[in-house]
This record gives C-alpha cells, structure tokens and sequence, in this order.
C-alpha cells in the first residue's frame, strides 16, 4: 500500500499513485486561493487532502507556528491526541505523570466545562466539521457547472465530496460519543459570525450520522479501492457496526442486528489480520498491511507534529526504558496501570504476544511518578526490518493510526451476536473470536469453545486486542464499568484503590467557551 500525505505552508496536497508504497513531496504555493484551488480536479484534490491533514496535523507551518485551534497549546491540539486521552486516560487503561493544566483530570474523574484538553478537543472536531462543509458547498452541480468542470473530472468531485461527508460523519460520531448534545452545522447552515449553530440532541445526531452513512455508501468507492487513507465503503461499514454496536448508549434502542450486518459486511471485504499482532503499530505499517480499513496517516519527515503517534510512542518512554527500542525519544507521560497487564495470562509476552509492556512498578503510588506503572511498547517507531523512522533526529514517528482495523469488527460480531440472544451466528462468532486468539498465541492454545464465549470475555478480550487504541472509555460506557463502584481500578475518581463515580461523568461538559458564546446551546447535565 501506498501512504498518502504531504503537507505544504497553505493546504495539504494529497498525491496517491495506485502502486507502490511512496510518500510524496509536493507543496502547494504560498499563493494559492480558494478560487484558484476550486478550478479544476487537481484544485479540489488539495482541498480534499486538507479536510484529511486536519486530523493528522495541528497546523499548516509544522510542529508549531501556525495553528488551526487557537486557545490551546499548538503541540497538543492534534485531534489524536486530544481523542486519546479523553477515550483512555479516564480509564483503566492509562495514566499520566505530567501536571499539564487539565491533564489530570481525565484519570482523576473531576473534569469540568473548562477543562483546555476538551476545549481543544471539541474545537478541533469543528474545525475538522468546517472544512468538509466548505468542500461540500463547492463541489455541487451547480459549483462544477460554473466553473465548466464536466465528464470524469466532476465525477472525480463528486465522489470526494462523499469523502468529506464521511469524514464529518466521523467527527460528529466523536462529539455524539464523548459530548452527546454539540452544536451542529452542515453545509446549509448559515456562514457569518451572526449565525449561531444550533443544538442537536444525542438521538437526533445518532439518526442523522447513521442516515448520512447509509446515504453516501451506495455511491463510495468500493472497499479496499481507495488510495490508502481515503474512506471507502469499508469504512462507512465499519462506522456503522461501531455506531451500531453503541446504539442503546447513543439513542436509547439497541440495535445487535445493524452491528451484526455491518460488521459482517467488512469481515467478507477482503480484509485479512496481519501475521504478526507486534507489526501492527511499527513505522512502516503502511507497507503490506491487509488488516486496517482507514488510518490516520503519519510521517516522520512531513508530518511533523507532537501530536499522534508521535505523542504515542514518545510520552510511552521514561524510567529504565531503552530509547532506541522505540525509536523516538524519551518523554515519560503515559503508562499502564495494573488492570491492563493483569488483563493477559503473563507480563512478558510468552503466552499471549500481545502483551508489550516494560515493568516498572506495578503498584501506582503517585500518579506523577512515571516508574509507576507499566510503560506499554505497542507503539514503536521502528520498521519491521528493525530500522528507525525517517526523522533523522528521531523526534517525529511514522507509524500511521488505525481507526478501524478488521480485528475490531471481529470482536463486534462476536459482542452483538451475544447480546442479540440469536445462537444461529454463536460458531461464527468464535470462529473470529478464535481466530484473534491463534494470532496472539502463535497456535490453537488459547482457543475457546462456543459454550464459553461470554460478554465479559469479550470485553476482556477487547481490552487485549484493542488497548491503547482509543476504545476504552467507549466500551467500559456500555459494559456499565465506567462510572460504577462495582468495577475499580487504580485511582479511578482520584481515590488510589479506586471509587465510584457520578453516572453524569458518562458524558463531557459540552466546553464552557461554547456555552458562553451561543445561547442555543445547553450544557449537559450536571455540570
């Protein structure tokens, strides 16, 4: 596969040659304005790859100098970052030694509406909202005609704007996960600083992300077609199996039997897992990789960024930890605690070899102590040969994030034929649950029988497969784990052994700067 990206000083350019594995130098001129980008195809291109940088970059100028997000430190306001620790700091999953304003909250339990990193986060996802409504206002039949782009190049338009759709389906299924009730905007809402956007409420956006999905897949690029990096119709159906699997969360009504077809529609797309569960997150995962249906793309030399991966693997080295077995450099942030360790048969990988962790102190006694707690060593910005990245400072990581990989959709097979109460898939889903298992083991020793597979399995299992990727808060919410004194974990609540929690911590303040700013707007309960 081929990686796409570059990134110059006013849009991102995005060039994809259909083979190879090659990333691209090319940048747009300092000169160049929206009218003469919107003139033809190659214009629309770059505008297309900015909507896709918006997630991988914080700017337009590099690590910093030229921010998209104001009021938030620039090497923060990557929306990976951002999205990360609020899906896995809040969780048992990870903590964190620095003392950032806001940072410690998000483990500590007692965020509030002003909290900068949920500012950061929530604004960032509308600057992300706001480019793919502008794409979508000038690639209409009516824009095209205008500017006499006909035949395959309107096509070509056309289809990109479905893109740009899914990308803001994206981002709004991030605000209905995390805020529940945000402002909404599309391309027919008003422009201009008088327009106030109204609210939409949780159930409302549920129905209106799953419509707009159903909307645009006939007419996507058909699976596994697209330039590496692009969306295509394998991951409209990975959003809805997801969506799906939360539906009872998000509307009110569960939905097992969209999670099970969605999910199924992938899984028989011709995706495959990769052999090696350790290569997932190497800096050359874009290479030969059957296994990720949409990623977020990260390079070391034009990418660069303190966000991402590079957040990922950096702030994941401190203690007694070897620098050059990551890669990168030595931040000392982000650790386990022991519940995720605990979660595998052993420590060190012998058994289950998903298991990459450094021991420290298992035992978390101060939260700003990085050598308490387990470093984690999933993310490693060296490739599959056993060379660094690109950087030649070894700062900035190459290794591209998965948002949806198939092994996701394995394990939500599995989880919504469960909760469907419908046995007639119940083999099927251990076969995918199996077949997770044979990867992490090297053989059938960690197989089950159908008998065996049960919810709480299952979560566990996700926590194997899928930790430090951005799931856990998501599924601790609708395993009724997150907020609740029945499951614990080390200072959950800010308490050492852990506490329960308000059940209205299931949801982000909507940011106080919002509130402020827009009477339409209501805050969340409680808060």
């Amino acid at each position: 596969m081929n990686k796409l990206f570059k990134y110059g000083s006013v849009l991102l350019l995005l060039v994809v040659a259909v083979t190879g594995c090659k990333k691209l130098d090319l940048f747009p001129p300092r000169s160049v304005t929206s009218e003469q980008l919107y003139t033809n195809e190659a214009g629309y291109i770059q505008v297309l790859a900015k909507v896709y940088g918006s997630m991988a970059l914080t700017g337009n100028a590099g690590p910093a100098g030229s921010g998209d997000v104001a009021g938030i430190d620039e090497g923060t306001s990557d929306f990976l970052r951002l999205f990360w620790k609020a899906q896995e700091l809040s969780t048992d999953e990870a903590v964190v030694a620095w003392n950032d304003p806001g940072i410690q909250d998000f483990h500590n339990m007692n965020w509030s509406a002003n909290n900068p990193m949920l500012i950061g986060l929530y604004s960032r996802c509308f600057y992300v909202i706001t480019l793919c409504n502008e794409f979508i206002r000038e690639s209409t039949d009516e824009k095209l005609a205008s500017r006499a782009i006909t035949g395959s190049a309107a096509d070509n338009i056309r289809r990109m704007a479905l893109e740009a759709r899914f990308v803001r389906s994206f981002q709004y299924w991030v605000l209905m996960d995390l805020f529940g009730n945000p402002g909404f905007v599309n391309e027919e809402t008003p422009i201009g600083a008088s327009a106030k956007p109204l609210q939409i409420t949780r159930a409302e956006l549920f129905n209106y992300i799953t419509g707009e999905l159903k909307a645009i897949e006939p007419s996507m690029a058909d699976a596994r077609s697209n330039p590496y990096g692009r969306a295509d119709k394998g991951a409209v159906w990975a959003l809805l199996a997801r969506i799906y699997l939360n539906s009872q969360v998000y509307s009110g009504v569960a939905n097992w039997n969209d999670a099970i077809l969605y999910s199924k529609k992938v899984i028989q797309a011709g995706y495959t897992l990769i052999p090696d569960y350790k290569q997932l997150m190497l800096a050359d995962n874009n290479k030969n990789n059957t296994e990720f249906i949409w990623t977020l793309n990260y390079d070391g030399l034009s990418t660069k960024n303190f966000g991402g991966t590079t957040f990922l693997v950096n702030a994941s080295v401190g203690g007694n930890m070897d620098v050059a077995f990551s890669g990168l450099t030595n931040w000392s942030g982000i650790r386990s605690t022991k519940s995720l360790p605990l979660l595998f048969p052993d420590f060190n990988g012998t058994a289950d070899k998903r298991a990459q962790f450094f021991q420290h102190n298992i035992e978390i006694e101060n939260q700003s102590e990085f050598k308490d707690g387990f470093g984690v060593t999933k993310y490693r910005n060296r490739t599959q040969a056993g060379g660094f990245g690109k950087d030649p400072d070894r700062t900035f990581s190459d290794i591209d994030f998965p948002v949806f990989r198939l092994a996701e959709m394995y394990l939500i097979f599995a989880e919504a034929v469960k909760r469907s109460g419908v046995d007639g898939n119940l083999i099927e889903a251990t076969t995918y649950f199996n077949t997770l298992r044979q990867r992490a083991y090297g053989n059938t020793n960690g197989n089950i029988s159908s008998a065996s597979l049960t919810l709480d399995l299952i979560l566990d299992e996700r926590g194997r497969e899928l930790y430090w990727e951005a799931f856990r808060r998501t599924d601790l919410i609708r395993y009724n784990r997150f907020t609740d004194a029945s499951y614990l974990w080390p200072w959950k609540g800010g308490v050492k052994n852990g506490t329960g929690v308000a059940t209205y911590l299931r949801l982000y303040p909507i940011p106080a700067t919002e509130v402020g700013a827009n009477p339409n707007i209501k805050q969340n309960p409680n808060y």
